[in-house]
């Protein structure tokens, strides 16, 4: 069984960064595809931003230039680096992993930005 735990959600001021990590307890993560998705209340769960397991990444329009997905294979591991963050910005983010055709979700961790 693959879990994946984020952390480093909570509350920020707009135009504050915040940090987020998964952890993935097993140790496929290196041939994973990794994704941080997001859901604010009423909408629909959206992808924020992907990195391949050859390091290659992309990211939705909302959050290009501010937002840096990143891994560390060593530690099973993968980041969401938040910066100028806005009000907008306000979900729950959930990672997600693939690989061979299944994919795991983690439980999600709330982020709250103020204005």
């Amino acid at each position: 069984q693959v879990q994946l735990v984020e952390s480093g959600g909570g509350l920020v001021q707009a135009g504050g960064s915040l940090r987020l990590s998964c952890s993935v307890s097993r140790s496929i993560f290196s041939d994973s595809t990794m994704a941080w998705y997001r859901q604010a209340p009423g909408k629909q769960r959206e992808l924020v931003a992907l990195i391949t397991s050859g390091g290659s990444t992309n990211y939705g329009d909302s959050v290009k230039g501010r937002f840096t997905i990143s891994r560390d294979n060593s530690k099973n591991t993968m980041y969401l680096q938040m910066d100028s963050l806005k009000p907008e910005d306000t979900a729950v983010y959930y990672c997600k992993c693939m690989i061979m055709l299944k994919l795991y979700w983690g439980q999600g961790t709330q982020v709250t930005v103020s204005s």
